[in-house]
């Protein structure tokens, strides 16, 4: 039954961002809740989903893949920071090209966060799951970050296409000429600001202290 479950929990954490997703849906979503009600209850059903899946690849059998190894520990221990510190310079940031990011204020010549790359928040979860595929290296935990990790690298191009065919060609290529799919690290400096900086480092110890309490296990080498 723990395999069931688990399974389940995957199918609905795919489902709950492939079906939102399509285009009839979305449109009927926004004229039933309105623009930022179907945002909000999209966000509250992909943190619920999200949760039951880490819960269950938990509880499922445990079927070692590869054992842990100290540099696993230590390599997580400096990608989860970068990840972090991507999510909160993309959360609320301009970017038009990607999902959860606004228009208004976009500037094609100063990209912002969408300079260091297209799809900022599908990176930053692409961290956190190779960072935790590390380290856990049993079964149901390699499917689940190794889905994750596949999930956020198809999404990238999924993105760049429905994106293309809502703005048209030429108006695409116009807000995307200063920006790449794929992370340019300089380009991450000048979306630093002092707030988001203070942001990252109260995000980055809340998760260093709450990780023992809510997973159980402490993430420092």
């Amino acid at each position: 039954m723990d395999w069931l479950n688990f399974a389940l929990a995957l199918a609905a954490f795919f489902a709950s961002h492939a079906i939102p997703a399509v285009p009839v849906v979305k449109t009927r979503g926004k004229v039933v809740l309105g623009r930022a009600g179907y945002s909000a209850v999209f966000g509250i059903l992909s943190l619920a989903v999200l949760v039951w899946v880490v819960i269950a690849a938990g509880r499922a059998p445990y079927v070692g893949v590869w054992p842990q190894y100290p540099w696993m520990r230590w390599a997580t221990n400096m990608l989860m920071p970068v990840a972090l510190l991507i999510l909160v310079l993309a959360v609320g940031s301009p970017n038009p090209l990607s999902f959860g990011g606004r228009r208004a204020g976009f500037d094609p010549a100063r990209p912002g966060i969408a300079g260091f790359a297209r799809h900022p928040l599908l990176w930053a979860l692409f961290l956190w799951s190779v960072a935790h595929l590390l380290v856990n290296g049993d079964l149901a935990h390699v499917i689940l970050f190794g889905g994750f990790a596949g999930f956020c690298l198809i999404g990238m191009g999924m993105l760049d296409r429905r994106r293309r065919r809502e703005m048209g060609e030429a108006e695409w290529h116009r807000l995307a000429h200063g920006t790449s799919n794929l992370p340019r690290p300089l380009r991450l400096l000048p979306a630093v600001t002092l707030p988001r900086l203070l942001a990252f480092a109260a995000l980055w110890a809340a998760v260093l202290a709450a990780h023992p309490h809510v997973i159980g296990v402490s993430p420092l080498p």
